[in-house]
């Protein structure tokens, strides 16, 4: 297959110009560049490299076009490169502008373009790079090809296979999956010399046959086991609140571990872009968030001990106990819960059955190729949810988003809810339940109830991604650790009159009844089920250390 495109249009030649030396200079070694003058010879092009098979990588359209909304050109090659990032090219002096701001927050809104980019000024121009570097990476990552690829080779879709690539999600590695099968399965196998199903071949072409989670953790470049027995902070759990204390405590001296069962990111691993989280304009899918924070965490001297779970905690003389299932034991003089919250299973037994065979919890983002041209289903009413709809839009005949309320604002931001509402090929069905469904070996139907008819109806369903409510990971906890109802950790002045004088002073902020065990993120009661909330909770958990240590 010939190499890539990046197609440019714009009818200012001076533009033009400028876009061809910047984007030849950098890229034409590893991608064609095909630069054209008006939107109507783009888009005849653009039809012609369609037709014949081609890959377009990224299209960048000038603001305006003889007079016309450049996006409105990007909006038109969705339908023909679903997969192309589409970026505006706007001129600095419009950055800033209400009127600029105003439009690209609509044109991004409606889905007919990615992102923007300033047009490029005079080299070396690393801004303008940063931007395009940044969109043909969200480009390999959808279409397989990011850096560093684990491959997953399995004889059939659920399993073991599905497993793995499941271990491989909760470590935000990047990975595809072949069925050892098919053309490029087999020559994937050949290549390797794998032997053995279900296989794992690694970047640096190391094979692991049917590993277990802890050696695909291991080989992953994950630590796995803790390196020392006493710490001055112990964090259960690696998603965002997790990582975050783990930074901010790591960063200011403390000798630091995180223990997870699984790996990093937490539910924010499913997000195929976070769009609201502070200092990303242009967005950043959940993984990538994710092994950015792992990174700074180990860079400051945060340890990790993947694939291990906490069994039981307690107060004792010479700290806070954590005991792990695999024997080990670490003590800490002060520890942060963010196990957070995984979703609800559906409870509906054929369905349950085809798990990575059609059916998925989250991992929209890693599973989206596999449902090209398919029509798909998805259950949430919450951001998450709507991140994934959006994203499998780009891959999929048609989307349809059930959900159990009676509107979408009800659990959902309005940046989401407005896109959704207008890409052609997404439904949705509120007041709506998924109550059964099937299939021979994968999934191929679903059957939805009416909530407020109590009507069923059975639809043909290539794919189910399930998002649904939110179950805290605190069973393993003693019960000395208060909680609601529904299992979430009660902190601070939630906490009871009880506990309050069993402390002897007045319990910090985020601290649990466990003198010394805070809580941060999804998993304590009250918390606001966003990214953003659960990394400032997870630095504010670190502050009440420090005070601890101080008493």
């Amino acid at each position: 297959m010939s190499s890539p495109l990046l197609v440019a249009v714009d009818d200012d030649p001076d533009l033009m110009r400028d876009v061809e030396r910047e984007l030849v200079n950098r890229y034409a070694s590893d991608y064609r560049v095909c630069c054209l003058s008006s939107a109507r010879e783009a888009l005849a092009t653009l039809e012609d490299l369609a037709a014949a098979g081609e890959q377009v990588a990224m299209v960048l359209a000038g603001e305006e076009l003889a007079g016309a909304p450049g996006s409105a050109l990007l909006a038109e090659v969705r339908a023909l490169f679903p997969h192309a990032q589409r970026v505006l090219l706007i001129e600095w002096g419009r950055l800033g502008t209400a009127e600029t701001g105003d439009a690209i927050f609509e044109a991004i809104s409606s889905g007919r373009i990615d992102h923007y980019a300033l047009r490029p000024a005079p080299p070396p121009d690393e801004q303008f790079h940063q931007a395009i570097s940044t969109s043909l990476l969200r480009w390999a990552d959808a279409q397989r090809r990011a850096p560093y690829t684990i491959d997953v080779i399995g004889e059939t879709w659920s399993g073991r296979a599905y497993e793995m690539r499941a271990v491989l999600e909760r470590c935000a590695m990047p990975h595809r999956f072949l069925l050892a099968g098919s053309d490029e399965g087999r020559a994937v196998v050949t290549r390797a010399g794998a032997r053995r199903f279900p296989a794992m071949v690694m970047p640096d072409g190391r094979v692991l046959e049917d590993p277990t989670d802890l050696e695909i953790a291991a080989a992953s470049g994950t630590a796995v086991t803790p390196d020392r027995e006493q710490y001055e902070l112990v964090i259960v759990g690696g998603g965002p609140a997790g990582l975050s204390a783990a930074v901010y405590g790591a960063s200011e001296g403390l000798r630091t571990l995180l223990i997870d069962s699984g790996g990093i990111g937490g539910q924010a691993r499913s997000s195929s872009s976070i769009r609201n989280y502070l200092g990303f304009p242009r967005g950043i899918s959940g993984a990538d968030l994710a092994r950015r924070a792992y990174q700074q965490a180990w860079v400051f001297g945060a340890r990790f001990a993947f694939m291990q779970t906490a069994t039981h905690l307690a107060r004792e003389r010479d700290g806070v106990v954590v005991r792990l299932n695999t024997g080990g034991v670490v003590v800490a003089r002060a520890v942060v819960l963010a196990t957070g919250a995984s979703y609800r299973r559906l409870g509906v037994e054929p369905l349950e059955a085809l798990r990575g065979a059609g059916v998925f919890y989250g991992a929209a983002a890693s599973e989206a190729p596999l449902v090209a041209g398919q029509d798909v289903y998805v259950v949430g009413g919450a951001n998450s949810a709507g991140q994934a709809v959006l994203h499998l839009a780009r891959y999929a005949k048609r989307v349809t988003l059930v959900v159990r309320a009676a509107s979408l604002a009800a659990g959902m931001s309005h940046y989401l809810i407005r896109p959704i509402e207008e890409t052609p090929n997404i439904d949705v069905r509120t007041g709506t339940e998924v109550v059964g469904g099937g299939g021979d070996g994968w999934l191929d139907h679903l059957v939805l109830r009416d909530r407020a008819s109590d009507e069923l109806e059975r639809v043909g369903a290539y794919a189910l991604f399930l998002m649904i409510g939110a179950r805290p990971h605190t069973d393993w906890l003693p019960g000395t650790v208060e909680q609601d109802e529904d299992g979430f950790i009660l902190t601070g002045p939630d906490l009871s009159d009880a506990a309050v004088r069993a402390f002897g002073r007045r319990p910090l902020t985020l601290e649990t009844s466990i003198p010394g065990v805070f809580a941060a993120g999804d998993v304590r009661h009250g918390s606001v089920k966003r990214v953003a909330s659960a990394v400032g909770a997870g630095s504010i958990a670190i502050q009440g250390v420090h005070r601890l240590l101080t008493i």
